[in-house]
């Protein structure tokens, strides 16, 4: 992916180093574990999601996908419209990486103020707080382990960066574009509160079942890829990918699906 040397967002939060000493509870794919404060979305490690994009952003790419026609808010069918550690990167791999999901959040920034712009509205961004070990948010505490997740409550994307390290060393699926990704996926997140998506979700969930709660999760999944799908079509167009990317994705879809995580956990 061609990110260097490209402007970075200004809504960063850097906060490594900084400690939470809160209780954090296990995080639960099928509940998404709600604390207080809302819910926490995070990217789903699945084979299916990241095979989805990748037919995603082909199909965007070769017959063109209208945002507009997604900003609808709805979740199609729907009643209504943690793994070990690895060892950290160094300061200048992390600096570099800093840097990275800035130019990331920057371009989905500018495809997102644009697309909602065109339909008459106005594109709130999200800040996305960088954070080592572990991280008080809006939803409650969480830990490394926890993964990349949006917070509904605060409108923030977390992020510790050693889930990077841990995508190339532990799971071997190296490579940039599954880690711009991750970032996408979680401002999926974001554009689905400020749809009214995730409010929807959240106040039905008390009265659902647990099989009902988990399918409306799945629903609400997929859409936050195809959203980070029609982000890649988006930087296809604007000349930043480059070749391999896609098969970039491919693997870590093989390397990182749930059957795997089990395995780990």
């Amino acid at each position: 992916m061609k990110w260097r040397g490209r402007k970075g967002s200004s809504n960063i939060e850097d906060r490594r180093g900084q400690r939470s000493t809160s209780r954090r509870g296990r995080y639960s794919r099928s509940s998404r574990n709600i604390r207080s404060g809302g819910s926490q979305f995070r990217m789903p490690r699945s084979k299916g999601g990241f095979i989805l994009l990748a037919i995603i952003v082909v199909g965007a790419l070769v017959f063109g996908v209208n945002p507009l026609a997604l900003l609808d808010g709805s979740i199609p069918n729907s009643p209504a419209n943690n793994s070990s550690t690895s060892q950290p990167q160094s300061n200048a791999e992390q600096d570099e990486l800093v840097q990275f999901v800035s130019v990331v959040i920057k371009e989905t920034e500018d495809m997102w103020t644009k697309t909602f712009a065109d339909s008459g509205g106005r594109y709130a961004e999200p800040s996305v707080v960088i954070f080592s070990n572990s991280v008080r948010s809006g939803c409650g505490s969480a830990s490394s382990s926890t993964g990349p997740f949006y917070c509904p409550a605060d409108q923030k994307i977390y992020i510790d960066l050693s889930f990077y390290d841990q995508l190339r060393k532990q799971f071997g699926a190296p490579g940039d574009f599954a880690q711009a990704y991750v970032l996408a996926h979680e401002v999926g997140h974001h554009v689905q509160q400020l749809t009214g998506v995730l409010p929807e979700f959240n106040k039905a969930r008390p009265r659902l079942s647990k099989a009902e709660s988990n399918e409306w999760s799945v629903r609400v999944e997929l859409q936050a890829d195809c959203y980070a799908g029609v982000w890649a079509a988006y930087a296809g167009q604007e000349d930043l990918l480059e070749r391999g990317d896609i098969a970039e994705a491919l693997t870590a879809a093989n390397s990182i699906g749930d059957d795997t995580l089990q395995k780990q956990m």
